[in-house]
């Protein structure tokens, strides 16, 4: 009896383990346009510190990124038991901010390159002032990083919690606690891979080997290309996961943009609704900033 038991025991844990991993897995999907915004975004705050404080100023982010997720997951399961009408509206402002933020980054890239230039000129004048406070520097861009990851989590769970939505407290609080901390595991390793891949780079093209020098340049030749690459991709699945969002939330826009996409056979039926939610997050994203930015202004006026 005692041992058919603890091999029911056994089963039902394998079982859980099974539905946590099958549900890790599509919440990972959906959240993956985040992730790879989540990405670049992290690389780009940790960058510009003294290279001797680059991997700590990760891992003192890493920390700030757990404490974040140990505030949302509990406060997104609290929601869905107490208050589950409020998830499909949440998941809807989540997606709504990716295209706000994803069309704003297009607005400051392309109408806003004289400020950027002037920060990155500040930026450097201020490390190789020796007789700067690096530390003020350090946790400006500490406390930055987190409130970057705050928000970013925030819509990776909301994403998350969506998925899960149906499932028992238990199942939610356990797939959402997964979630997190390989989300976090991940994006701060790769982060730290990131930021000292240059000096991978350099360290191989001081080998003897012909061989480890050719690659330490091709490593220091890819490392700013591989940044730019990844904010590309990060704002285009920021457009794609949002829109995607808005348009599951608005059913009208929905089976319109299916009911359209069948006329293109199996693999349009696949693309079609990817560019169309595409468009839509851009479409959404200008409608927003056209709104929020002049009020932003007014406000920012207003206070000072």
């Amino acid at each position: 009896m005692a041992g058919s038991s603890l091999l029911a025991l056994i089963d039902d844990i394998a079982t859980v383990l099974d539905d946590v991993s099958l549900m890790t897995k599509a919440a990972t999907k959906k959240t993956a346009g985040v992730l790879g915004d989540d990405l670049a975004l992290n690389a780009q705050q940790v960058s510009g510190v003294k290279p001797a404080r680059e991997l700590p100023v990760v891992w003192a982010v890493a920390k700030g990124s757990f404490l974040n997720k140990t505030i949302l997951v509990p406060a997104a399961v609290a929601i869905s038991f107490f208050v589950p009408w409020l998830v499909t509206p949440l998941l809807m402002l989540g997606g709504a901010f990716l295209c706000f933020e994803g069309f704003e980054k297009l607005v400051h890239k392309f109408l806003h390159r004289e400020e950027a230039q002037a920060h990155r000129h500040e930026l450097r004048e201020a490390l190789k002032n020796p007789e700067a406070d690096l530390r003020i520097l350090e946790k400006n861009k500490i406390k930055g990083a987190i409130r970057t990851d705050f928000i970013l989590s925030a819509e990776i769970i909301a994403i998350t919690l969506g998925t899960v939505a149906g499932e028992s407290i238990g199942m939610q609080f356990l797939v959402l606690s997964v979630v997190a901390i390989m989300i976090t595991v991940v994006v701060y390793g790769l982060v730290a891979g990131i930021v000292k891949l240059d000096d991978g780079g350099l360290y191989l093209s001081r080998k003897d080997s012909e061989l480890a020098q050719k690659a330490g340049r091709g490593i220091l030749w890819l490392a700013p290309y591989m940044m730019k690459t990844l904010s590309i991709l990060g704002t285009i699945a920021m457009f794609l996961v949002g829109g995607g969002i808005l348009t599951h939330g608005l059913p009208l826009v929905y089976n319109a943009i299916h009911h359209f996409a069948e006329g293109f056979g199996n693999v349009g039926s696949f693309v079609v609704p990817i560019l169309a939610d595409g468009l839509f997050g851009v479409l959404a994203g200008a409608a927003l900033v056209a709104v929020i930015t002049p009020l932003q202004q007014f406000w920012a006026e207003r206070s000072t």
